[in-house]
């Protein structure tokens, strides 16, 4: 029986982390063995669930990487530990997603792989593994993970350094790492990832973009609207919805109280993420909501709303456009990353950064046209594009193309 072993920061929650529990599902459905190993947020699962380190373990990397910018290079008898269990285990092959969360040390880990022989899957949902601090660089514009990074202009930002700045030293150390294991292959979540990729120093390693999929027989239009509406005192308005977790700046949230002020008393903003203190600050023409209490209150959210709008700054490819657009619901996105990528003109909208005059155009145009305008093609392109299953078989392709190879040789 063929073994998969995933590694990712977070146990079936977030994007991320259900995005590994619905691989591993996947290749379960196949006859094969699955594991998970994460760092935090143990939630139940179908696999095998590896637990890397503790709390205490994620505390200790963290005040490492505040003290002195070594983000991924804590949690050293944490990722020892694993490597025993993986030596075990001997999967076939393992199958990385987020490295960063104060729970893994990429050193030790690394200089294991690259001596393993076990052929090596890793999924960027972002663009820590290029640079030598930050996740994100759209932002600012920031380019030197291009060459070299060095006098971090983001060295407070996730995962923040509050003194020292390390990035040309991560920088080089993450080079001579992720470039040393033989049998690896990139998968991308994004063409624009993609093409960061290639301009960087793991430009040389083979890659290939796989779009996120989502269970599209759970997140799926339903009927029951005005029971939603009322529960949010909605009702007969026009519902502009966002989802964010957390929300920042760089997700739009000025850019949402910007637009508020310009909806006339027939419109409506209902915001799904936020903090309390972020509650306490809304003013009246948005609806604040923290976390949902479960998914099918998001979906009833996602499937009562007239239009979602993703005023992100950077990103690399949102799920929540593809939950939206499986709702039936059509979404509007900054011209940002890999956002505008599940977008169709049948779908939803590209506005340019920062431009929330763009932003009323859509919301006036959706208002005239009736959202159901947009709804079977919305649904549509859901289907036909980004079912967990037909996304996750590109991964199974993958793995069955190196044990191939191994059987070759």
């Amino acid at each position: 029986m063929n073994k998969l072993l995933q590694i990712c920061a977070e146990g079936n929650i977030g994007s991320t982390g259900t995005i590994a529990e619905a691989i591993g599902e996947l290749v379960m459905q196949q006859g094969w063995e699955s594991y998970i190993a994460h760092g935090r947020f143990p939630r139940p699962s179908k696999s095998k669930i590896i637990r890397i380190g503790s709390d205490y373990d994620v505390l200790l990397h963290g005040i490492e990487t505040r003290l002195f910018d070594k983000h991924g290079l804590g949690s050293r008898k944490a990722t020892k530990v694993l490597i025993d269990r993986i030596q075990e285990i001997k999967p076939d092959i393992i199958h990385l997603h987020h490295l960063h969360g104060y729970y893994i040390n990429i050193e030790i880990l690394f200089n294991f792989l690259a001596n393993a022989s076990i052929p090596v899957v890793w999924t960027f949902h972002d663009c820590w593994t290029l640079t030598g601090h930050c996740a994100h660089f759209d932002f600012i514009g920031c380019d030197k993970w291009k060459t070299e990074c060095n006098h971090c202009p983001q060295k407070k930002e996730y995962p923040a350094s509050l003194f020292i700045d390390r990035s040309t030293k991560n920088y080089y150390l993450k080079k001579a790492l992720f470039t040393s294991v033989k049998k690896m292959e990139v998968v991308t979540v994004s063409y624009w990832l993609e093409n960061i990729v290639h301009d960087s120093f793991m430009a040389s390693i083979p890659i290939q973009t796989i779009h996120n999929g989502i269970d599209t027989s759970i997140f799926k239009p339903q009927k029951n609207h005005m029971v939603t509406r009322e529960k949010y005192s909605i009702n007969d308005r026009f519902m502009i919805l966002g989802v964010a977790s957390p929300w920042t700046n760089k997700k739009g949230l000025n850019d949402y109280i910007e637009l508020s002020k310009l909806l006339n008393e027939n419109e409506v903003i209902v915001l799904v993420g936020l903090n309390n203190n972020q509650l306490k600050q809304l003013p009246s023409k948005i609806i604040g909501l923290t976390r949902t209490e479960n998914r099918q209150e998001l979906i009833d959210l996602y499937s009562s709303a007239d239009l979602f709008v993703n005023p992100t700054w950077e990103d690399n490819f949102p799920t929540t456009n593809i939950e939206a657009l499986a709702c039936g619901t059509p979404v509007a996105t900054y011209n940002t990353g890999g956002s505008i990528e599940a977008i169709t003109p049948e779908t939803g909208f590209i506005v340019e950064k920062g431009s929330i005059n763009g932003l009323i155009k859509v919301i006036k145009e959706v208002n005239e046209k009736g959202k159901y305008s947009y709804t079977v093609a919305c649904r549509n392109r859901a289907l036909e594009n980004y079912t967990k299953d037909k996304q996750f078989l590109k991964y199974l392709d993958i793995y069955n193309s190196f044990l191939e190879e191994k059987t070759r040789i």
